[in-house]
């Protein structure tokens, strides 16, 4: 049994234990659903994006999500005192940069949080990931255009160079600090047909960040547990609407035990 399932079932542990206050600037397209997944898997949510009180919620928050869907100029400066509070004091920050390289608004707003923050990790799919360091790089809105394995070798550089984690979701989700590599199979098709659940992946890896202090373990098992989670989703699902109910379920009656049974992730040290 690989030593980071063992870790996904303390994570889990943990969380439930502890619930911590995970703080979000995020989408509107997403908030209610993310709020209740936090909610299911044991986390407490607050979607507090007012420039006037993001520091004082930080400071109450295990970790500061960040998520860039449906952006303005308020919530950017927003995010930017939300994120140098968390910097300030050393909460993790994970990053959402959802559509960047669709437009150049997304990619400049990713780039400046990045550059002006320190963030553990940045949970993307692989456009998004490749538009943070190349150009060129282009996506077609929100959807990827690109296939993990064609972001690994950029992800490792991109890593290193902003001296962050990043964590590519896709069929099979990779996760780099650009000297290890994981991967994580968990997952089901009808995932990519619900609207925000790249958006609940990243808070899932915020709840898992503010009980692990591991950025790579954090994302790893958090991504193993929500993929676990589709999975059980679409045992009992047919189509996308109830799909969304199930998983919601899921991420409530998924027990550390079944987590460590059900991890698929796939450890390289490179």
């Amino acid at each position: 049994m690989s030593s980071l399932a063992r870790k996904a079932a303390e994570n889990l542990a943990a969380l439930r234990e502890k619930k911590p206050l995970i703080h979000n600037i995020t989408n509107f397209v997403v908030m209610n659903y993310t709020a209740n997944a936090l909610l299911a898997m044991g986390a407490s949510p607050v979607m507090a994006h007012a420039i006037n009180e993001v520091e004082d919620m930080v400071g109450l928050a295990g970790a500061l999500v960040l998520n860039i869907g449906t952006l303005t100029d308020d919530w950017m400066a927003s995010m930017i005192r939300a994120g140098n509070k968390a910097t300030e004091q050393k909460k993790p920050i994970i990053l959402d940069p959802v559509g960047s390289g669709a437009t150049s608004l997304r990619t400049h707003a990713a780039k400046k949080i990045i550059r002006k923050n320190r963030i553990s990790v940045i949970r993307g799919n692989a456009s998004e990931i490749l538009s943070l360091r190349n150009q060129d790089s282009q996506t077609k809105g929100v959807d990827s255009i690109h296939s993990v394995d064609e972001a690994a070798q950029t992800a490792k550089l991109l890593a290193e160079e902003l001296k962050t984690t990043l964590a590519i979701t896709g069929p099979v989700d990779l996760i780099t600090d650009g000297r290890r590599v994981v991967r994580v199979s968990n997952g089901h098709p009808l995932m990519g047909y619900v609207t925000g659940t790249g958006c609940t992946a990243t808070v899932t890896i915020g709840a898992f960040l503010a009980v692990d202090e591991d950025p790579v373990s954090a994302a790893t098992t958090a991504l193993a547990f929500f993929g676990l989670a589709g999975e059980a989703a679409g045992q009992k699902a047919a189509a996308p609407g109830s799909f969304m109910i199930a998983l919601l379920d899921a991420l409530y009656t998924i027990s550390p035990e079944a987590l460590e049974a059900g991890c698929k992730i796939e450890e390289n040290q490179k």
